[in-house]
């Protein structure tokens, strides 16, 4: 291993990235809410937007159009609040309309670079924000990050998300990850108008995969416009009401992760 990634590496406790087998089942959103509960409890975070071609963390976190500084050892990640450090692509492109149009190659070098040439200081956790999918990025981010590394797949109950993500847990596993579990995404909704509850895209579908894939299931996220607007604004939706249930079930998966890696011991 190189030794400035070694180096990189050395200071990071936990390595957590996050998963979908497709787009659009709201990973960053996951990520970004889960990164401020860690903050949140005192804990020193990072989160690493490691999809290149869409980068959402920055304007999910309050961050949009910033550009970080250079350190004496290489780049100062943004803070998106105390204790919680943002490094992202969108960071280093002249305005979000601007694609990157790149191969394998220059995202593998890049995602190095992420690591050893961004100055995250201590950690106790790294949330890596992966691309949907099991293919080029996620695994060179997983050979860069190395063991243990913790994984969480976010799906949405549909069948059609349910068939991929499960291609990403058996993924996961082909490359030793330690699995966290399912999160099922947009369970549910809440009729603002007559408080029935609506299943938009079924239910319960995560919890089934979870105990036919034999994994944890680490529960089900309502639908909530709150997290919508408070997305869009870049500030996590607990700030927004801490006192809704979507508030109080991300605090909990927080608290949950955090139990379950810090109580973990690798087999010698």
């Amino acid at each position: 291993m190189d030794a400035r990634l070694a180096a990189g590496l050395s200071t990071i406790r936990h390595r957590i990235v996050i998963m979908s087998g497709k787009g659009g089942v709201g990973k960053s959103t996951v990520a970004a809410n889960l990164a401020r509960a860690l903050a949140a409890m005192g804990k020193k975070v990072g989160i690493l937007d490691g999809d290149v071609h869409g980068p959402n963390i920055p304007k999910m976190l309050g961050l949009e159009g910033a550009s970080p500084e250079a350190g004496p050892s290489g780049l100062l990640p943004l803070e998106a609040a105390p204790g919680l450090k943002v490094m992202s692509m969108a960071f280093l492109l002249p305005n979000s309309d601007t694609p990157v149009a790149w191969r394998g190659p220059m995202k593998h070098t890049l995602f190095q670079q992420f690591v050893s040439d961004v100055q995250w200081g201590d950690l106790d956790y790294l949330i890596v924000d992966l691309p949907p999918g099991t293919g080029d990025e996620p695994m060179s981010i997983a050979q860069i990050l190395g063991k243990p590394l913790w994984a969480i797949v976010v799906t949405t109950p549909q069948d059609v998300a349910l068939l991929d993500s499960r291609k990403s847990v058996v993924f996961g596993g082909s490359l030793d990850m330690n699995m966290l579990g399912i999160v099922e995404n947009m369970s549910g909704l809440v009729c603002p108008h007559c408080a029935e509850e609506i299943d938009l895209f079924k239910r319960g579908g995560g919890e089934r995969a979870a105990r036919e894939l034999m994994v944890p299931f680490l529960g089900a996220i309502p639908i909530d416009p709150r997290v919508v607007i408070a997305g869009d604004a870049g500030i996590p939706v607990a700030s927004v009401d801490p006192d809704a249930s979507v508030s109080r079930i991300l605090r909990e998966l927080a608290e949950h992760i955090d139990e379950t890696v810090n109580n973990h011991h690798e087999p010698v």
